[in-house]
Protein backbone atom coordinates (compact mmCIF):
# COMPACT_ATOMS: atom_id res chain seq x y z
CA UNK A 1 0.00 0.00 0.00
CA UNK A 2 1.61 3.25 -0.93
CA UNK A 3 2.06 5.62 1.91
CA UNK A 4 2.01 9.46 1.84
CA UNK A 5 4.61 11.65 0.08
CA UNK A 6 6.44 12.85 3.75
CA UNK A 7 7.50 16.31 2.08
CA UNK A 8 4.38 17.30 2.40
CA UNK A 9 5.62 17.98 6.19
CA UNK A 10 7.48 20.42 5.14
CA UNK A 11 5.25 23.21 4.82
CA UNK A 12 3.74 23.02 8.56
CA UNK A 13 7.15 22.95 10.32
CA UNK A 14 8.00 25.74 8.05
CA UNK A 15 5.07 27.99 9.10
CA UNK A 16 5.36 26.44 12.62
CA UNK A 17 8.82 28.03 12.19
CA UNK A 18 8.87 31.50 10.88
CA UNK A 19 5.72 32.37 12.98
CA UNK A 20 7.04 31.23 16.17
CA UNK A 21 10.59 32.56 14.86
CA UNK A 22 8.70 35.76 14.71
CA UNK A 23 7.07 35.49 17.90
CA UNK A 24 10.37 34.71 19.91
CA UNK A 25 12.12 37.68 18.21
CA UNK A 26 9.88 40.00 18.74
CA UNK A 27 9.72 38.72 22.58
CA UNK A 28 13.37 39.07 22.98
CA UNK A 29 14.52 41.49 20.56
CA UNK A 30 11.40 44.19 20.21
CA UNK A 31 8.03 44.13 22.07
CA UNK A 32 5.93 41.09 23.17
CA UNK A 33 3.83 40.76 26.24
CA UNK A 34 2.21 36.78 26.29
CA UNK A 35 -1.00 38.10 27.38
CA UNK A 36 -0.92 40.11 24.21
CA UNK A 37 -1.00 36.42 22.53
CA UNK A 38 -4.13 35.43 24.43
CA UNK A 39 -6.03 38.64 23.19
CA UNK A 40 -5.36 37.65 19.72
CA UNK A 41 -6.42 34.13 20.39
CA UNK A 42 -8.91 35.11 21.96
CA UNK A 43 -10.25 37.11 18.87
CA UNK A 44 -9.58 34.69 16.39
CA UNK A 45 -11.05 31.53 18.12
CA UNK A 46 -14.25 33.60 18.39
CA UNK A 47 -14.25 34.75 14.55
CA UNK A 48 -13.81 30.96 13.20
CA UNK A 49 -16.56 29.87 15.60
CA UNK A 50 -18.76 32.34 14.50
CA UNK A 51 -18.26 31.92 10.47
CA UNK A 52 -17.77 27.94 10.73
CA UNK A 53 -21.48 28.72 12.37
CA UNK A 54 -23.06 31.13 9.57
CA UNK A 55 -21.73 28.71 7.04
CA UNK A 56 -23.32 25.87 8.71
CA UNK A 57 -26.00 26.99 7.78
CA UNK A 58 -25.58 29.15 4.67
CA UNK A 59 -23.02 28.52 2.49
CA UNK A 60 -24.46 25.43 1.19
CA UNK A 61 -27.91 27.72 -0.29
CA UNK A 62 -25.73 30.40 -1.53
CA UNK A 63 -23.05 28.34 -3.61
CA UNK A 64 -26.55 26.58 -4.60
CA UNK A 65 -28.27 29.55 -5.65
CA UNK A 66 -25.51 31.53 -7.15
CA UNK A 67 -22.64 29.35 -8.03
CA UNK A 68 -19.09 28.20 -6.51
CA UNK A 69 -17.40 31.03 -8.70
CA UNK A 70 -19.67 34.06 -8.42
CA UNK A 71 -18.91 37.35 -7.14
CA UNK A 72 -22.12 37.23 -4.88
CA UNK A 73 -20.41 33.72 -3.82
CA UNK A 74 -16.92 35.53 -3.10
CA UNK A 75 -17.87 38.43 -1.44
CA UNK A 76 -19.96 36.43 0.86
CA UNK A 77 -17.07 34.67 1.99
CA UNK A 78 -14.64 37.91 2.56
CA UNK A 79 -17.35 40.02 3.91
CA UNK A 80 -17.31 37.29 6.65
CA UNK A 81 -13.43 37.29 7.13
CA UNK A 82 -14.04 41.47 6.95
CA UNK A 83 -16.62 41.29 9.38
CA UNK A 84 -15.64 38.70 11.99
CA UNK A 85 -11.82 38.17 11.80
CA UNK A 86 -10.98 41.89 11.47
CA UNK A 87 -14.11 43.08 13.63
CA UNK A 88 -13.63 40.82 16.49
CA UNK A 89 -10.09 41.76 16.38
CA UNK A 90 -10.61 45.66 16.45
CA UNK A 91 -13.57 44.70 19.42
CA UNK A 92 -11.31 42.64 21.45
CA UNK A 93 -8.31 45.74 21.21
CA UNK A 94 -11.01 47.96 21.92
CA UNK A 95 -11.76 46.49 24.99
CA UNK A 96 -8.38 45.51 26.56
CA UNK A 97 -7.51 49.06 25.19
CA UNK A 98 -10.02 50.68 27.17
CA UNK A 99 -9.01 48.20 29.90
CA UNK A 100 -5.21 49.62 29.97
CA UNK A 101 -4.41 46.63 29.29
CA UNK A 102 -3.60 46.98 25.46
CA UNK A 103 -1.78 49.81 24.55
CA UNK A 104 0.21 51.23 21.05
CA UNK A 105 3.14 49.02 21.45
CA UNK A 106 1.32 46.09 21.59
CA UNK A 107 0.61 46.56 18.15
CA UNK A 108 2.65 44.96 16.41
CA UNK A 109 2.36 42.01 18.65
CA UNK A 110 -1.15 41.84 18.22
CA UNK A 111 -0.79 41.20 14.56
CA UNK A 112 1.91 38.36 14.95
CA UNK A 113 -0.78 36.86 17.52
CA UNK A 114 -3.88 37.01 14.86
CA UNK A 115 -1.31 35.43 12.37
CA UNK A 116 -0.03 32.56 14.66
CA UNK A 117 -3.36 31.89 15.38
CA UNK A 118 -4.17 31.19 11.71
CA UNK A 119 -0.90 29.75 10.41
CA UNK A 120 1.03 28.65 13.60
CA UNK A 121 -1.87 26.65 14.88
CA UNK A 122 -5.03 26.64 12.85
CA UNK A 123 -2.99 25.44 9.69
CA UNK A 124 0.38 24.04 11.43
CA UNK A 125 0.30 22.71 13.83
CA UNK A 126 -3.10 20.53 12.98
CA UNK A 127 -2.40 19.80 9.61
CA UNK A 128 1.28 18.29 11.13
CA UNK A 129 -0.53 16.40 13.19
CA UNK A 130 -2.96 14.88 10.37
CA UNK A 131 0.02 14.18 7.80
CA UNK A 132 2.20 12.57 10.94
CA UNK A 133 -1.19 10.40 11.96
CA UNK A 134 -2.05 9.31 7.91
CA UNK A 135 1.58 8.11 7.56
CA UNK A 136 1.36 6.02 10.74
CA UNK A 137 -1.72 4.23 10.03
CA UNK A 138 -1.23 3.87 6.43
CA UNK A 139 2.13 2.14 7.75
CA UNK A 140 0.25 -0.44 10.02
CA UNK A 141 -0.94 -3.27 7.67
CA UNK A 142 -4.44 -2.79 8.96
CA UNK A 143 -8.29 -2.28 7.83
CA UNK A 144 -7.94 1.05 8.93
CA UNK A 145 -5.29 1.79 6.61
CA UNK A 146 -7.10 0.43 3.74
CA UNK A 147 -10.49 2.24 4.70
CA UNK A 148 -8.16 5.48 5.48
CA UNK A 149 -5.73 4.87 1.89
CA UNK A 150 -9.01 4.68 -0.18
CA UNK A 151 -10.67 8.33 1.55
CA UNK A 152 -7.13 9.90 1.01
CA UNK A 153 -6.86 8.54 -2.43
CA UNK A 154 -10.77 9.44 -3.21
CA UNK A 155 -10.74 12.97 -1.51
CA UNK A 156 -6.96 14.30 -1.03
CA UNK A 157 -4.84 12.45 -4.12
CA UNK A 158 -2.12 14.51 -4.58
CA UNK A 159 -0.34 13.51 -1.11
CA UNK A 160 0.32 10.43 -2.62
CA UNK A 161 2.27 12.80 -5.50
CA UNK A 162 5.96 12.19 -6.56
CA UNK A 163 8.02 14.47 -4.41
CA UNK A 164 8.46 16.64 -8.07
CA UNK A 165 4.79 16.97 -8.28
CA UNK A 166 4.62 17.94 -4.40
CA UNK A 167 7.48 19.85 -4.33
CA UNK A 168 5.38 22.95 -6.20
CA UNK A 169 2.46 22.65 -3.96
CA UNK A 170 4.42 22.56 -0.90
CA UNK A 171 6.20 25.87 -2.07
CA UNK A 172 2.77 27.68 -3.33
CA UNK A 173 1.35 26.32 0.43
CA UNK A 174 4.14 28.24 2.07
CA UNK A 175 3.94 31.07 -0.21
CA UNK A 176 0.16 31.33 1.14
CA UNK A 177 0.83 31.36 4.59
CA UNK A 178 3.41 33.82 4.25
CA UNK A 179 0.66 36.08 2.52
CA UNK A 180 -1.75 35.32 5.44
CA UNK A 181 1.00 36.18 8.07
CA UNK A 182 1.53 39.33 6.16
CA UNK A 183 -2.50 40.55 6.13
CA UNK A 184 -3.27 39.12 9.89
CA UNK A 185 0.01 41.20 10.64
CA UNK A 186 -1.69 44.05 9.07
CA UNK A 187 -5.10 43.93 10.65
CA UNK A 188 -4.12 43.12 13.61
CA UNK A 189 -1.92 46.76 13.86
CA UNK A 190 -4.18 48.69 12.39
CA UNK A 191 -6.70 47.27 15.30
CA UNK A 192 -4.93 48.00 18.00
CA UNK A 193 -3.91 51.29 16.71
CA UNK A 194 -7.82 52.38 15.66
CA UNK A 195 -8.67 50.97 19.33
CA UNK A 196 -5.87 52.97 21.26
CA UNK A 197 -5.91 55.86 20.07
CA UNK A 198 -9.71 56.17 19.16
CA UNK A 199 -9.26 56.92 15.35
CA UNK A 200 -11.78 55.85 13.38
CA UNK A 201 -9.27 55.34 9.88
CA UNK A 202 -7.39 53.11 10.93
CA UNK A 203 -10.04 50.67 11.51
CA UNK A 204 -11.60 51.64 8.10
CA UNK A 205 -8.23 51.05 6.16
CA UNK A 206 -8.29 47.27 7.93
CA UNK A 207 -11.99 46.46 7.46
CA UNK A 208 -11.44 45.66 3.35
CA UNK A 209 -8.47 43.96 4.02
CA UNK A 210 -10.51 40.70 4.75
CA UNK A 211 -12.21 41.37 1.52
CA UNK A 212 -9.05 38.94 0.48
CA UNK A 213 -10.47 35.93 0.60
CA UNK A 214 -13.44 37.01 -1.82
CA UNK A 215 -11.20 35.52 -4.11
CA UNK A 216 -10.64 31.88 -2.75
CA UNK A 217 -13.87 30.80 -5.23
CA UNK A 218 -11.97 32.35 -8.29
CA UNK A 219 -8.80 30.11 -6.85
CA UNK A 220 -9.26 27.05 -9.52
CA UNK A 221 -10.16 29.56 -12.77
CA UNK A 222 -7.21 31.60 -12.06
CA UNK A 223 -4.43 28.65 -11.56
CA UNK A 224 -2.62 27.79 -8.23
CA UNK A 225 0.44 30.25 -9.14
CA UNK A 226 -1.25 33.07 -10.73
CA UNK A 227 -3.69 32.85 -7.28
CA UNK A 228 -1.13 32.69 -4.80
CA UNK A 229 0.68 35.48 -6.23
CA UNK A 230 -2.44 37.68 -7.09
CA UNK A 231 -3.22 37.07 -2.90
CA UNK A 232 0.52 37.46 -1.91
CA UNK A 233 0.73 40.97 -3.90
CA UNK A 234 -2.51 42.03 -2.16
CA UNK A 235 -0.98 41.01 1.38
CA UNK A 236 1.97 43.21 0.58
CA UNK A 237 0.01 46.19 -0.72
CA UNK A 238 -1.80 45.62 3.06
CA UNK A 239 1.39 45.50 5.05
CA UNK A 240 2.73 48.79 2.68
CA UNK A 241 -0.30 51.00 3.32
CA UNK A 242 -0.21 49.76 7.19
CA UNK A 243 3.28 51.31 7.28
CA UNK A 244 2.61 54.28 5.31
CA UNK A 245 -0.55 55.15 7.10
CA UNK A 246 1.23 55.43 10.26
CA UNK A 247 4.29 55.80 9.78
CA UNK A 248 4.20 59.63 11.21
CA UNK A 249 1.82 58.92 13.97
CA UNK A 250 2.67 60.64 16.85
CA UNK A 251 2.66 57.92 19.44
CA UNK A 252 2.28 60.73 22.54
CA UNK A 253 -0.39 62.13 20.98
CA UNK A 254 -3.78 62.74 23.19
CA UNK A 255 -6.51 60.52 21.53
CA UNK A 256 -10.42 60.93 22.73
CA UNK A 257 -10.35 59.78 26.45
CA UNK A 258 -6.99 58.23 26.77
CA UNK A 259 -6.01 55.86 28.84
CA UNK A 260 -4.20 57.45 31.87
CA UNK A 261 -0.94 55.22 30.92
CA UNK A 262 -0.72 56.13 27.90
CA UNK A 263 2.36 58.09 28.28
CA UNK A 264 4.35 55.02 29.28
CA UNK A 265 3.17 52.46 27.93
CA UNK A 266 1.70 53.74 24.25
CA UNK A 267 4.59 55.88 23.07
CA UNK A 268 6.71 55.56 20.16
CA UNK A 269 4.80 52.45 19.02
CA UNK A 270 5.27 52.95 15.07
CA UNK A 271 5.44 50.18 12.77
CA UNK A 272 8.94 49.48 11.83
CA UNK A 273 10.17 46.43 10.40
CA UNK A 274 14.22 45.98 10.64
Amino acid sequence: MQNINLVYIVQPAAVIAFSLGLIFYWRFRRRFRWHVLVYALVAYIFAIVLKEVLQTFTAASVIATFGSESVVTGLYFGLQTSFFEVGLAFAVAWYFASQKRLFGKDAEAYGLGLSFAENGLLLGVLPLINLIAYYSVLSSNTTLASTLYAQLLSGQPSLFYSTSRALPLVGFGILERVSSLLIHFSWGYLAVISAFYRKRRYFLLAFPMGLVDALVPFAPALGLGKFEAVIFGISVIALVATIVSTRNLVRTGSPKNPPSSQVSDGTDATLKLS
